[in-house]
């Protein structure tokens, strides 16, 4: 019989941090088991490789078909989310950004004030950060998640971003995570000397030739063992196995899988709202009401510009152009392939009162990009992608059927709540503002979406519903919670409510979801959920 002290579910961000400290903090047996396959292939290595597991099929991304979705006239999504050690720090774009206090203390409310706030966070940031430029009050320069400026020149359409920003008034900002991230700034990113530093690289490096962690690659968690009301250990399936395995913990295991396969595991397991679970042919353990409710995202809509010259990085993926940069980057780490294709981004707000957040993140990326309504010609260009960081919509997931092999329900419902639907068609009238500035006249040649004979806000409206897709942040899922809140998955301290011995250390137990990237905080949130679990506190 395997046994371990502790049994990690979900060998991403969060999964990463956990194990790295349970092993060499605590002297733990841990076995993480990993459903896809391990980090070592040259394109996760590479910033600009990222690009390429969004366009085609890829063994690193499990893909997701959403149901036709009412808000959005019907229209069916594709989603997707990491399937490789490192999860989302292998395959994402790499943009290092924290969020705002404010985000916090929206967490720190829904707990009662469990020191879930910015405060409390901002030691375990600056712990995990190794920056390259900035050390401050909030910023490590020592810790192994290196965080770096671009690694060469910034190309010229994302220089002539920069300046149309500042045209519109918005100030230039040197640091978008001290707590305040309103601003154009040039993207910090998780990578060093021009290789991607994942959490995989960051955390699970220095502990994976110790005898205490048992890493298990291509292995699928299909249900929890629960004994008594304790969480005892775990069924999996490995490929090319044999069959259904079985390994015990003997203090606790902790669900790092992600927004969509942790609440299907733990409804899998007979942990959920027991109306779904009997519909579906699954003995209820645990009637929690609240597992996978609650989901958030981050959406985005686009606007499509072709370019009067060769401004970005269209074209540097083929012939005499790849096999330049491919020596480039062999040889000194640096041109096009070291870009992670979005160099520099802003936080605009699209209210005009004065103590509002802001609720739009605004990219710029170097080329043009397909959307549900365009097919860009092949030419030189760029895409403007305003995406909605403040989301009042919420989505779901559901079990399918009682089979583990079968893919969950994910239903994002995004702009289902009108004001996100009135801040995107805002976004859109932003993105045409910036390209009527003079810095970007001087590039662009023609808007081709959305087409700029479309000027009311209801045909506005209708084109942000017919491209809006994930920009690939799902939270919430198993919120956290007071006891109070009916729809409270996890306790603040991220033990899942009627279940000892088990907790949640990923994303999905975010009450709210953050007003930037996702991956920084997620890690943040593992390694304070770590002292919560081994110290009785942070």
């Amino acid at each position: 019989m395997d046994r371990y002290d502790y049994i990690v579910v979900g060998g991403g961000s969060a999964g990463c941090v956990t194990t790295s400290r349970l092993v060499r903090e605590f002297g733990a047996r841990v076995l993480l088991l990993e459903s896809g396959p391990p980090d070592r292939h040259r394109l996760i290595d590479m910033p600009a490789g990222f690009v390429k597991f969004l366009l085609r099929p890829s063994p690193f991304m499990s893909v997701y078909q959403s149901p036709p979705q009412p808000s959005l006239d019907g229209r069916s999504l594709t989603l997707m989310q990491a399937h490789v050690l490192g999860g989302g720090s292998s395959v994402n774009a790499m943009t290092y950004t924290r969020g705002v206090p404010a985000d916090y203390a929206k967490w720190d409310a829904a707990t009662g004030g469990a020191g879930w706030n910015w405060a409390a966070l901002l030691p375990y940031f600056r712990k995990h950060e190794g920056n390259q430029r900035l050390n401050t009050a909030a910023h490590g320069i020592d810790g192994p998640l290196k965080v770096s400026d671009p690694h060469h020149p910034l190309c010229d359409a994302s220089r002539v971003f920069l300046h149309a920003m500042q045209d519109l008034g918005v100030a230039y900002a040197t640091d978008v995570n001290s707590g305040d991230q309103q601003g154009v700034a040039i993207v910090q990113t998780t990578t060093h000397k021009g290789r991607r530093c994942s959490a995989a690289r960051a955390f699970l490096d220095p502990v994976r030739a110790d005898p205490r962690l048992t890493l298990k690659c291509n292995a699928e968690v299909i249900r929890i063992v629960l004994d008594n009301g304790r969480a005892a250990g775990v069924e999996f399936v490995r490929r090319g196995g044999r069959g259904i395995e079985r390994a015990y913990a003997d203090h606790e295991v902790v669900l790092t899988a992600g927004t969509y396969v942790t609440p299907k595991l733990l409804m899998l397991s007979g942990i959920g709202p027991a109306a779904h679970l009997a519909d579906i042919g699954i003995q209820t353990r645990v009637d929690l009401p609240g597992v996978g409710q609650n989901m958030q995202d981050h959406n985005c809509a686009f606007l499509i510009a072709s370019a009067n010259s060769a401004c970005g990085y269209f074209g540097e993926d083929r012939g005499l152009r790849m096999l330049a940069n491919g020596l480039q980057y062999l040889c000194f780490g640096s041109g096009p392939v070291a870009s992670n294709a979005s160099e520099v981004m802003a936080f605009v707000r699209t209210t005009e009162a004065a103590t509002a957040e802001p609720d739009l993140q605004i990219y710029c990326m170097p080329v043009m990009t397909p959307t549900p309504l365009l097919s860009p010609p092949p030419a030189h260009g760029i895409t403007l992608m305003a995406n909605l960081i403040t989301p009042q919509s919420r989505g779901s997931v559901r079990l399918r059927s009682a089979d583990p092999a079968d893919q969950p329900i994910i239903d994002p419902n995004y702009l289902a709540d009108a004001r996100d639907l009135r801040t995107l068609v805002a976004g859109m009238r932003y993105a045409r503002a910036i390209v009527e500035t003079a810095p970007m006249r001087r590039l662009i040649r023609d808007v081709l979406g959305p087409d700029p004979r479309i000027k009311s806000d209801a045909e506005l409206a209708a084109y942000c519903k017919a491209v809006t897709g994930t920009n690939y942040h799902p939270v919430g899922s198993c919120r956290m919670g007071l006891d109070s809140d009916p729809y409270a998955v996890l306790t603040p301290n991220l033990e899942v409510r009627g279940v000892a011995g088990l907790r949640v250390f990923d994303a999905s137990m975010m009450p709210n979801i953050v007003s930037a990237n996702t991956n920084a905080p997620v890690m943040a949130v593992a390694d304070r959920a770590v002292d919560l679990m081994m110290k009785g506190g942070a």
